[in-house]
């Protein structure tokens, strides 16, 4: 496949790409509506429930960027198949899982194919689009991302209506089928055309740093930021991680050059990225809890009023022209603030505030989202040379996951925090188990409260929903602090670079090596 074919073909190359993207956003949402029903299914404990969700995300955020390096060294192409092949035996390994505890073992099987998948979707998009397209480009491969985070609690509140709960990992099923058979035909193999050494040490430093560091992200609302446990993970994230540093200055061939990070474009658009997913997460994870405990909706309507955050969907395709006629700086820092605004209101709800709230927090939400994400992406990947966008996409990536891990566990701490301390009054005289599960999360209260006499069991679930509101008002109001600062971040160090490079006078791909690509 020539440069003209693939110069032809880029539109359908992107929808590929959009398609293989799809099912990581599908998988992070959906299954934040079917937590519920695995409680009563599998009999998932929370902290069950949260590995279910964190296995996933440790395994992937520690692979990406040793898959985006090897992506540049043997072929995106080839990486983005693997990880397809991969994450489709997870899902129906998943589908199928006996126990809380096979689910968590699957789920991170699904972690390895997404650290394949994810990062060979951008730097792919990066080489076939010239950059005078790219932003467009990007802004629509980013509303994909989050076109899966908004439809997932549709399509899993129908499935779980309809069907089992091993159903929402059945839906990947049929699109990573279309996407594979697509993807052979229509994207072009592309990889670093300079075959450097590879660099093992490097790969093993950054999956054990950056494993030990989501790892103590993901137990610390389990153990207290305080405990022995966390602190050794942090510290060890941090040695290991300092190790690998020094190791890919001092190595030949690094697989992350850490003179990326002296360009500003680079560092500060990772840091908005990491900052905008950290409230994301955070929120959308007590949000779905929020529809069902206290709203009482069904995953179903939980799942649709989710909807209106959809705005991203339109927003991040809409950024590039934004950008060119503000720039990434107040683009970024923009959305940054519509974000921190959205989740102010949330923290202004009651128990008895109804939905309205809640859909107007939402839009404004995902206007932010889409209007930081695409420009920001946008930022890392222009910030690196083509060769390296494999390694670039996994950085970007990696903030994502890092950022969104970290959301999860500090929000969450600060809601189960309060929430226990508002609920220590309401469980005196009740058995210590019962009373020890009522204080644990919304969900198990509402199940204990479902065995008591009927006025004993509507207080202590009207106290349980009171206090989980009251909680997640506290929870959420971190969250906008966090967009906020990354806010200033964007308007301190990111420069403005939207308008000029919109001016350039490229209309064809940049020239690339023939042994760089192929069929």
């Amino acid at each position: 496949m020539n440069q003209e074919q693939i110069y032809a073909r880029r539109w359908w190359i992107l929808a590929i790409l959009c398609l293989s993207l799809v099912v990581i956003g599908l998988d992070n949402t959906i299954l934040n509506v079917a937590l519920p029903t695995l409680v009563r299914d599998l009999d998932a404990s929370g902290s069950q429930l949260q590995w279910i969700v964190d296995s996933y995300v440790l395994v992937f955020a520690g692979l990406l960027l040793t898959m985006g390096a090897l992506g540049d060294r043997f072929g995106r192409k080839l990486a983005l198949n693997l990880g397809m092949v991969v994450f489709l035996g997870a899902s129906i390994a998943s589908a199928f899982a006996s126990s809380a505890d096979v689910l968590i073992a699957t789920r991170a099987a699904m972690g390895i194919g997404g650290a394949l998948i994810m990062p060979s979707t951008l730097s792919i998009l990066t080489n076939v689009f010239p950059p005078k397209e790219r932003g467009q480009a990007i802004g629509i491969w980013a509303g994909v991302a989050g076109l899966g985070i908004v439809i997932g609690p549709v399509i899993g509140g129908y499935l779980l209506e309809h069907f089992w709960w091993g159903s929402v990992f059945l839906i990947n099923v049929p699109v990573i089928s279309v996407a594979l058979i697509a993807g052979y035909v229509f994207i072009p193999e592309s990889k670093d055309p300079v075959l450097a050494r590879l660099d093992p040490v490097g790969a093993l430093l950054s999956i054990g740093g950056l494993g030990a560091l989501v790892y103590g992200i993901i137990e610390a609302p389990n153990h207290g930021w305080t405990d022995g446990a966390t602190l050794s993970a942090f510290a060890i994230a941090a040695v290991v991680l300092t190790l690998f540093v020094a190791w890919e200055l001092r190595f030949d061939h690094p697989m992350l050059r850490m003179e990326f990070f002296e360009n500003p474009r680079f560092t500060a658009a990772s840091v908005s990225i990491t900052f905008v997913f950290f409230a994301m997460f955070g929120s959308i994870f007590l949000l779905t809890q929020y529809l069902q405990f206290v709203l009482d909706y069904s995953p179903l309507e939980a799942g649709i009023r989710v909807m209106p955050v959809a705005s991203l969907v339109i927003a991040a395709p809409l950024s590039a022209k934004v950008v060119n006629k503000v720039g990434s700086k107040f683009t970024v820092a923009s959305g940054l603030a519509v974000v921190a605004l959205s989740l102010f209101i949330l923290s202004t709800i009651s128990d008895a505030s109804g939905y309205g709230t809640v859909a107007i927090m939402l839009i404004g939400l995902g206007l932010g989202m889409g209007m930081t994400m695409a420009p920001a992406t946008d930022s890392i990947m222009g910030s690196l040379p083509l060769s390296k966008s494999g390694v670039g996409s996994a950085m970007n990536d990696t903030t994502r996951m890092v950022g969104g891990a970290l959301g999860v566990a500090v929000i969450g701490s600060v809601l189960s925090s309060a929430y226990s301390s508002s609920m220590a009054g309401a469980t005196v005289g009740l058995p210590p188990a019962a009373a020890s599960a009522a204080s644990d999360s919304v969900g198990t209260a509402l199940a204990v409260a479902g065995r008591l006499p009927a006025d004993a069991g509507s207080a202590l679930a009207a106290t349980a929903r009171s206090a989980f509101v009251d909680g997640m008002g506290s929870a959420v109001l971190v969250g906008a602090g966090v967009a906020l600062a990354g806010a200033l971040v964007a308007l301190r160090f990111l420069p403005s670079t939207g308008r000029e490079e919109a001016a350039l006078p490229h209309d064809r791909p940049e020239p690339v090596e023939a042994a760089e690509v192929g069929v």
